[in-house]
């Protein structure tokens, strides 16, 4: 079930239920596609997230009853396609431990050895639950219960690109040096977020992602290209 609603006077909000969950999500995404592909002149951005989606609009061009009459009708008509599905992405991972730091309370706190937590968390493809926080921060999920480690009570000043991260039941990867208090278990070369991309964004929400252990060797190589 779906409402929508006023959300200041240039934006609407379409909400769904009011719990994370990847088929709500994945839901949303849905929605965000079809209203961006009815092209709607007065629809400046849309903005997916957890369980709603964001509509930015001129209120010079159209009013908000209009808008949401025409949301509305695209929120409950059944998709005219399957979404576009995009092959699962593989992230290539190091768990060594000074790019992970955080590797071995996870471990404790799952009762498991680190090389169960790489198992488990690599073991896992992922759907993007949505992206916020900073440009390409995808919040994936959802992480086995077993390592689904709470946020550090005290957050770093600087988290390196590239660290992957867990959160109770999320997972991600910074895309840039920034703080943040998740748990730390490894380190990609890869880059969510490039402006020398055509696409600077690596992901969207829906998407799939799993992530595949490295060596060292490999992870420096590669972290050297990028």
């Amino acid at each position: 079930m779906t409402r929508i609603v006023p959300s200041g006077d240039s934006v609407v909000l379409i909400e769904f239920e009011e719990r994370i969950d990847p088929a709500i999500s994945a839901a949303a995404a849905v929605v965000a596609e079809a209203v961006e592909a009815a092209k709607i002149p007065a629809v400046r951005d849309v903005v997916p997230a957890y369980r709603s989606v964001a509509v930015y609009f001129d209120p010079l061009q159209t009013d908000q009853p209009t808008l949401i009459r025409r949301l509305t009708a695209l929120a409950e008509q059944p998709p005219a396609r399957e979404r576009a599905g995009r092959d699962v992405i593989e992230i290539p991972v190091c768990y060594d431990s000074d790019l992970g730091p955080d590797l071995p309370s996870v471990a404790a706190f799952g009762g498991v050895t680190e090389a169960e937590v790489i198992a488990l968390h690599s073991g896992v493809t992922y759907q993007v639950l949505m992206i916020g926080f900073m440009p390409g921060f995808a919040y994936m999920g959802t992480v086995d219960s077993r390592i689904a480690a709470p946020r550090l009570e005290k957050p770093r000043p600087r988290v390196p690109r590239g660290s992957i991260g867990i959160a109770k039941g999320q997972t991600g990867i910074y895309p840039g040096d920034a703080p943040g208090g998740w748990r730390l278990i490894g380190r990609t070369p890869v880059r969510p977020f490039d402006m020398s991309r055509a696409d600077p964004f690596l992901f969207r929400p829906g998407d799939g992602v799993r992530f595949v252990p490295i060596a060292r060797a490999e992870f420096e190589q590669r972290d050297s290209e990028s």
